[in-house]
């Protein structure tokens, strides 16, 4: 991160602030720490927080009507509610009101972590901005100025104003969820929430609550009331991603939802209303899986009144030597460089060659070129390495560790590499973070103490090699 996450905590009991406020120091946050409701909300209201932590029952202004001022005043602002088990019901009202979600006493701290974790990441899907084209010092941008994504941006800039469906088709890691995020922030919904979710990456049956909602006592374990994905992004925009991996039985409820703007919580009698635009993505073919009975041709005319296809980087290549510089500038301040250069040579390669894993793999291959070359100017005898690389099983998994080390030291000594160290950690770090995310299904807590880290560490590394708690754990 380029600076500290700005955590405001408004909490009345001093003993339970200093703990909370500890614990999250600890882990990189930026701390500031109100007791009384009306202060609290004062501040929130006067400074730039990245996300907001109070709870319920607070002297001058009770967390409830602290989080309605707040949240129409900044939706887009996180806010996560403490409340005791008795108050639960008030808690779940103020989630429609705008709530990220609520958290009952007692509760572990590394539970509130997780929790900050995924509000956080929320919060950037909704404001970080998306540039297109000529992206010179943005954080995230759809870079390419080719014909085709010419004409992707003109389509962009036609849907999004229009309160239409979206389907974008394209293989894995063409950037599906940017082209998603831009139609939000370029629609008339932008100060709405948006919520991505990743069908592929959560158990069905997880998933329709975790998209509609349930009622307390609608399954074993749901002892409150919970509300859906949909509710809290009533007036929003919400982001099905991997659209092709969801049920029959859980298209049916979509549909419903389509058609006639109301969802049913699992477990609930009555229709509830709700005004959400959806935007779907996928990279499967869902004509074959219509044929093949696996989805619902309704619903398939439904998602796709507008559909945006994305060709893969090979069909592009006229857009690398932009894509490639876009990366360099992006994590040269990361790694240490001052000025980060690529030959002509290294460049005509990298458009030579298929990439198969599309943006995606040759943004983690000019970043993992960039870390080996340093302050060097990256050649192309260096990009076939690394290429190379990351299109074979990882070396270690198919030889002992120590074979691995001796083929390693072997190239130094042959004069193929540089900095062994550096090597080894590029081969063997985005492996590692993958697995441990991977095996801990998503969970950055567990997954961080496997590996002996922070979360936030883990946070940052994970986003390093554009790595994602959920998608990692769909194998695609």
């Amino acid at each position: 991160m380029t600076r500290n996450t700005k955590v405001l905590l408004i909490e009345d009991d001093r003993s339970i602030a200093t703990g909370l406020q500890k614990a999250m120091r600890g882990s990189g946050y930026d701390v500031a720490v109100q007791t009384r409701g009306d202060t609290g909300l004062r501040h929130a209201l006067a400074e730039a927080y990245d996300i907001v932590i109070t709870d319920l029952r607070l002297p001058g202004t009770d967390g409830l009507e602290l989080v309605r001022q707040l949240h129409q005043a900044k939706p887009k602002l996180p806010i996560i509610l403490i409340t005791a088990h008795g108050s639960t019901e008030t808690a779940i009202e103020a989630t429609r009101w705008g709530a990220f979600d609520y958290l009952p006493k007692p509760f572990d701290v590394e539970e509130l972590l997780e929790l900050v974790g995924k509000a956080l990441d929320s919060s950037r899907l909704m404001s970080e901005p998306i540039e297109m084209g000529d992206a010179v010092s943005a954080r995230t941008a759809i870079v390419g100025n080719s014909r085709v994504m010419q004409s992707i941006y003109k389509e962009i800039g036609r849907v999004a104003a229009t309160p239409v469906t979206v389907l974008i088709r394209g293989d894995t890691g063409t950037g599906k969820e940017l082209i998603a995020r831009a139609i939000y922030q370029h629609s008339n919904r932008a100060a709405a929430p948006f919520i991505a979710i990743n069908c592929a990456a959560i158990p069905e049956t997880l998933l329709e609550s975790e998209l509609f909602g349930h009622e307390r006592g609608a399954f074993t374990g749901a002892d409150t009331r919970r509300i859906g994905r949909f509710e809290q992004a009533h007036g929003g925009t919400i982001f099905l991603d991997e659209i092709g991996d969801m049920s029959v039985r859980l298209q049916a409820k979509l549909l419903r939802e389509l058609q006639e703007k109301t969802i049913q919580r699992v477990g609930g009698k009555e229709p509830v209303p709700v005004d959400v635009r959806i935007i779907a993505a996928t990279h499967r073919d869902l004509e074959a899986a219509i044929r093949e009975r696996l989805f619902r041709e309704d619903l398939f005319y439904r998602l796709s009144v507008v559909t945006l296809s994305l060709p893969p980087l090979a069909e592009r290549a006229e857009d690398i030597p932009d894509m490639v510089r876009y990366f360099l500038r992006r994590y040269a301040p990361e790694i240490g460089v001052a000025s980060p250069a690529i030959s002509p040579e290294a460049i005509a390669y990298l458009q030579s060659q298929p990439w198969p894993g599309n943006v995606r793999e040759l943004e983690n291959a000019t970043r993992k070129a960039l870390l080996l070359a340093r302050d060097y100017t990256i050649g192309v005898d260096l990009l076939r390495e690394v290429v190379a690389k990351t299109r074979q099983p990882l070396a270690a998994s198919q030889q002992t560790h120590a074979a691995y080390i001796t083929e390693l030291m072997d190239a130094v000594e042959r004069g193929e590499t540089h900095n062994a160290f550096a090597r080894m950690l590029a081969d063997l770090e985005p492996e590692l973070y993958a697995q441990a995310i991977r095996r801990a299904q998503g969970n950055l807590t567990r997954a961080a103490q496997w590996l002996g880290v922070t979360r936030l560490k883990m946070r940052e590394k994970l986003k390093e090699f554009g790595l994602h708690p959920r998608r990692e754990t769909s194998g695609d």
